[in-house]
């Protein structure tokens, strides 16, 4: 069973910078698509990056030039590099295959909590 394992969350303040790391048991990343999602209190979860197998990353607009997605398949790991992080980028942050998969998505893991001080 393919269990995902986020790491890298903790508080940081306005402007601050942190990366969180997505690894995984039971399966290897190769070249499925990956991507990075978030969910603040009180709100849907909410699609923030993806990356192809070969490496080619999106990010939606509230994120973009500010947060990178990156992965090294020799380590079966996804990275989401914050930068400025504001205190509206407050969420628990998950990683998973992204909604347009053709494989599904996998089981969510616990996510990585990232709280933005002003």
């Amino acid at each position: 069973q393919v269990q995902l394992v986020e790491s890298g969350g903790g508080l940081v303040q306005a402007g601050g910078s942190l990366r969180l790391s997505c690894s995984a048991s039971g399966t290897i990343f190769g070249n499925n698509h990956m991507a990075w999602y978030r969910q603040a209190p009180g709100k849907q979860r909410e699609l923030v990056a993806t990356i192809t197998g070969g490496g080619t990353a999106n990010h939606v607009d509230s994120v973009k030039g500010r947060f990178t997605i990156s992965r090294d398949n020799a380590k079966n790991t996804v990275y989401l590099q914050m930068n400025s992080l504001k205190p509206e980028d407050t969420a628990v942050y998950y990683c998973n295959r992204p909604p347009s998969s053709i494989y599904g998505i996998y089981n969510w893991g616990k996510g990585t909590l990232v709280t933005v001080s002003s």
